[in-house]
Parts: structure tokens; sequence; C-alpha cells
């Protein structure tokens, strides 16, 4: 499938800035992950940090095991919305929300034995069966960027071998690691090996393993194969169960946001300036950093004509990038960012008040278009 299939969308039509989801590359990311399941019978889940917009989740279930939640909310969201299973992670809880999240939750991990040993009283409250699990660091660095690596030094998430109780385990159904940060299979399959190698002797013991995110399982020249082997041999090992809890991998390449150039300056360079904000609607492009694609564009002086695309807030680091054109750019024209459904979306922010994008459902095959939803000043004033 053409990563940026969106020939058929008339994206005149919408105001900016928005942002695009794409049912059909949906589809084709979940037709990826059902094979996955297929040749393993693991269980996958949606990553709801990456991408949680339910206008979609009707598409998503059919294919999906459920989602993993980082908050109360976004297990109220999974329960509501999603309607099957609700995997919930947190550093940490407080007893309030701990509380409800027994109403919403049918899986909880604790990321210390400190934090089981104070919260398992509260689990008697319970109504329901829930499995309770624990997350463990196997200090087995794969990430490149620290901000984003869970096994950088002095890491606060997971439980390192170091401090692991195994006279505390009474109550605890399964085990789960994450170390990934948009990577391929060897970089799992060596985790795993880790993994084996610190908190092997304990697995027997689990109903299954959560392998975490972090798995660009959707991504061109992803390794399935060694997936698919990594986890079959895993659970003939050691007679578990294996879940997975992509969240990009679901969304990858499915969204776009589309902008409008709004004034070109020079100062030195040619300065065009959109009504969106890496700050406010893009923050992962300040964060990463990185430089998302924008479709028609070149790297810097790669063609003719080369632009520095700034955000429209106040921010004098409000930068997105450098990008070059066969033709020289207008007030009016459209940019279209690429791969803009996962993070982008939930990490959205009003600073200095600017809109939040709007957001449509598409469809690159057949050129449906809809609204979903449009923010004004309201969505501005509720956060404040």
């Amino acid at each position: 499938m053409e990563r940026n299939n969106i020939l058929n969308i008339d994206i005149e039509r919408v105001d900016t800035p928005c942002f695009l989801i794409d049912e059909a590359r949906l589809k084709y990311n979940l037709s990826i992950l059902k094979k996955v399941k297929e040749k393993t019978n693991c269980k996958i889940l949606l990553a709801l940090k990456a991408f949680s917009n339910y206008a979609v989740f009707s598409i998503i279930r059919k294919d999906l095991d459920g989602v993993c939640a980082s908050s109360l909310n976004e297990a109220r969201l999974g329960r509501e919305k999603f309607g099957k299973e609700v995997h919930v992670y947190g550093a940490a809880y407080s007893e309030k929300d701990f509380l409800m999240l027994l109403k919403y939750a049918h899986h909880i991990d604790f990321n210390s034995f400190s934090l089981w040993k104070r919260f398992k009283p509260l689990t008697k409250k319970a109504r329901r069966s829930i499995k309770y699990g624990l997350r463990v660091n196997p200090e087995h660095s794969e990430g490149t960027v620290e901000i984003y690596d869970p096994c950088a030094p002095y890491s606060r998430l997971g439980i390192v071998r170091e401090e692991f109780k195994p006279e505390e385990l009474d109550g605890i159904s399964y085990l789960h690691f994450h170390t990934l940060c948009q990577q391929n299979a060897l970089p799992l399959y060596r985790t795993v090996k880790a993994f084996e190698e610190k908190f092997g002797e304990f697995i027997p013991k689990m109903e299954y393993i959560n392998f975490g995110g972090g798995h660009h399982i959707t991504k061109e020249g992803y390794d399935i194969e060694l997936l698919c082997e990594t986890i079959n041999e895993f659970k003939k090992k050691w007679k578990v169960e294996v879940y997975l809890e992509p969240g990009e991998a679901v969304a990858l390449d499915a969204g776009y946001l589309i902008s409008t150039v709004l004034d070109i300056i020079n100062n030195k360079i040619n300065i065009a300036i959109l009504d969106t904000s890496a700050a406010a609607h893009m923050p992962d492009v300040l964060e990463m950093p990185y430089r998302p694609f924008v479709i028609g564009s070149g790297q810097p002086n790669e063609k003719k004509y080369t632009y520095r695309f700034g955000g429209i807030s106040c921010l004098a680091g409000d930068i997105i990038g450098d990008y070059s054109f066969d033709r020289p750019l207008q007030v009016g024209d459209r940019v279209v960012f690429t791969d803009m459904a996962i993070y982008s979306m939930v990490k959205t922010n009003t600073f200095n008040g600017i809109n939040l994008p709007s957001i449509y459902i598409i469809n690159s095959e057949t050129g449906k278009i809809k609204l979903w939803k449009k923010f004004g000043y309201r969505d501005f004033l509720s956060r404040l």
C-alpha cells in the first residue's frame, strides 16, 4: 500500500489546520497484525497513549484484543468505547484512582513491590475478577533516544532484578517488560533473551508475559518472521501466553496534518508561516526531535526552492523543519504532513490559545471524507 495514498482526497475541502485519519491505511495495518496473531496465537492490544481516537475503534476492535491504558481516563475510554480487554500500567497510582480502576480494568500492572503491597488489600474491593502483574526492567537498553528509553540508567519504569522480591508474588499473574521505541524484531529478540536471563526462574509461575510496545510491525521492512519465531519459541519454551501492545504499528502512516501557508517572509532564508504549530499540534517534533515528512517536498536545497516552516505560536523555537519544493510556495498553499495519527493527536495543546486541529475521517481508497470533530474557544476555555 502506498505510504502517502491520499490522491483520492480533495484536501481543499477541509478547514485547516486539521488531522485526517485514513480508514484504509488502518485496515491495512490491522491486516498485518491479524496475520501475526494467526501465526502465533498471541494477543495484541492498542496502546492508547499513541492513538486513542475512538471514532475508528469500531474498525480496530475487529482484529485486536483490547487496549492498554496509562491512566484512569484512558482506562475508562477503553472500557466505554473499545469494549474488550483493558490493561493498565502506571508508574504509580493514587488510592482514589486505583479504586476507580477496579471498575474499568481487567488487568493492572504495578511498577514496584511497595506499590503492590500497599494496594493488594484494596484489590478485594473489586466486584469482578482482575488479573494483577508487575512491570520489570530487564536493564537491557535498545532505545536510541534516552528520553524514550525505559531501560536507561536510573529509570523509574519497572523493577530491576536486584529489587525483585519472589516472596511477594502471591496474587501476581503476569510480568510485563517494555524496552523498544519504533524498532524492528531483532531488538525484541535480544530483549527477550535478557529478560529470560534475569527473570526466567519466575516465568513458569505466570499465566502470560507482556512484551510491551515499540514494535514497528507495520513499517516496511519489519521482520515479521523473526517476530513470530520469537513469540512461538518463547511460548513453547515457557508454556505461557504472550501479549504485545504496539501503539504506533496500529495507526502508522494512517494520519495526516493539513496546514495552510499564511505568510512568507525572508530573514536570510525563506520562512513560511503556517496555521499550525510544532509546539501546540505536534510536540514530538520538538521533543524527539524529528523532521516530519511533507508530501511533495525534498531535503533542504534538494529542490529549487527551500523554505523553513515556522509555526503560528510566539515560541521562537516553534520550527517544524526545512523543506524544498519544485516551485515557489504561495500564501494559501496547503501543506500535508504525513504519519500524524500517532502521538500527535494525543499530545496537542492550546498554547497561545491556538485552536486544536479539526479531525476528519477519510478513506484514501474511496475518497470518502467526513468531519468528526471541530474545536473552538470553549475547548480552550475548558482547559483553564
